[in-house]
Order: C-alpha cells, then structure tokens, then sequence
C-alpha cells in the first residue's frame, strides 16, 4: 500500500501547511509574478494533495491556498483582508475551483479504486472455475479458493471444512446477506461476527445436502466487507458443489450394525 494511504494524518497536515509555504515563497517573486499565475501555481498544490484520494487533504488545502493567496500574495500583505476587488474575486474563484478539483480528483480515484476490485473479482471467479475443473490435487484446489476468498473480504483465516457448520456459525447467503441463528447480520454496519457467533461460513451442497463449508474465522481487527464482497465469495465457494461429493453412510464392522456417516470426499 502506497505510503500516503498508510500515513493519511500526515497528509491531512502537509496539505494544510505547504500551500502556506508555497504562498510565502511566491511572495518573495511578487514583483514579477502575477496574482493570477500565482493562483494557477497554487491550483497545482490542490491538485497534488486531491491525487493522493484523501478528500479532506484536498479540502484543507484548498482552504489553506486560498488564505495563503490573501495572507502572502494581496495587498494589505501579511494581513487577511483584500482591497482589490479583482483579488478578492480571484481568491473565491482560487478557493472554488481548489474545491471542485479536490471533489474530482478523489471521486476518480474512488472510481478507478472501484474499477480494479471489479476486475478483481472476475478474476478470482475464473481462477477458481479453472481450479475447480482442474486435475489440480484437491486439498490444494481448495486451499487456493480459501485463499481468494479470503482476499475478496479482507480476511486470512480462511479455511474448507467437511461436513456441515456449527449451528451457532453465521452463514452467508446466496444474495450476499449474512444471518446467525436465524438473525439478520449488517455486515457492512457491524463488521464479520465475532462472539457469540464465533466463525462465519459459505455452505457448499450438492443435491440439497451441505458436503462441506468455508470456515471464515474470527478476525483480529474489524473487517467490514460489502455485500457484493459477500457475494462473490460466495460465487467463488459455489463451484464446488459439482466436485465435492455428500458423504455415504456405511456400517461400522464389527459393530452393530448400525450405520454411520463417513467423512464427506472430493470426487476426483
């Protein structure tokens, strides 16, 4: 992850301050560079801070450049009033326009951000459609799936299990919704359960009998997924259910007679 994503306090304070600085330096060349290249200069500054994605960042710093213009640039220097009505109207236009470019910069991000999950997305169903119709070992198949579900929710713990969940595990639905103990989850709301509904989990059935699950684990931080997350992971989880056979009661020897379940397999 970039560093300004992992520092975005730090950001937040170098939008407010360095079109201050800026504004000094122009300061210093008053006399030979015009208020309106100026305010261009400090467009580019709001322009910088929106790039990194941070929205507030590039609202700071269009707040800051605009009183960096007055405070340094307009006469009374050094002083936050304007007398020259052509200044007092380049400083809205600097302040509105550093506003305008901030909102864009970040909804572009957000909207190229957005682009690269999708695309994503469909890769991690198509991976898991060729793993699934492969001659790939199974547990390795498998082990692989978990692996891109856990990186659709954000999420390592991860895991197929045989058999069916816990009756106490929160189960996600086809439709992306997620519900422990007949009760409605907002995933989005309140992040992927944690006690008392320990693990989340992805059925996977064939023929109307669950053969198996993804085991979601309890996760260490607050994990917050989408219910189009939700959804893919269960896209992804679904395929198996053309490989991963019910399991088949048979007798125990030397018992009674009495027939018992033996673990569910994978259908090679």
């Amino acid at each position: 992850m970039e560093w300004y994503r992992q520092h975005s306090g730090v950001v937040r304070v170098l939008a407010g301050l360095v079109p201050l600085v800026v504004s000094a330096g122009l300061n210093l060349l008053v006399a030979v560079v015009p208020n309106s290249a100026a305010a261009l200069v400090l467009v580019l500054v709001v322009v910088g801070s929106a790039a990194t994605g941070n929205r507030l960042a590039g609202a700071l710093a269009a707040v800051s450049s605009a009183l960096g213009f007055d405070f340094f640039l307009t006469q009374p220097f050094f002083q936050l009033r304007i007398h020259n009505a052509q200044d007092i109207e380049l400083a809205g236009l600097l302040l509105m326009v550093g506003l305008a470019v901030s909102e864009l910069a970040s909804w572009g991000i957000r909207q190229s951000a957005r682009a690269n999950e999708q695309g994503g997305f469909v890769q991690g169903a198509l991976q898991s459609a060729n793993l699934a119709a492969g001659s790939i070992d199974d547990a390795e198949a498998l082990e692989r799936v978990a692996k891109l579900i856990g990186k659709v929710l954000g999420i390592e713990a991860v895991s197929f299990e045989y058999g069916e969940h816990d009756a106490a595990a929160s189960v996600i639905q086809r439709d992306g919704s997620m519900k422990c103990q007949g009760k409605a989850l907002d995933v989005a709301l309140t992040g992927l359960p944690r006690s008392p509904c320990g693990y989340a989990a992805i059925p996977v059935a064939r023929h109307g009998a669950q053969v198996g699950y993804f085991r979601i684990g309890t996760p260490a931080r607050d994990v917050r997924p989408t219910r189009e997350q939700l959804e893919v992971a269960v896209l992804l989880a679904g395929q198996w259910a053309l490989r991963v056979e019910p399991p088949q009661p048979k007798t125990r020897h030397g018992g009674p007679g009495r027939p018992t379940a033996s673990p569910a397999r994978v259908l090679p």
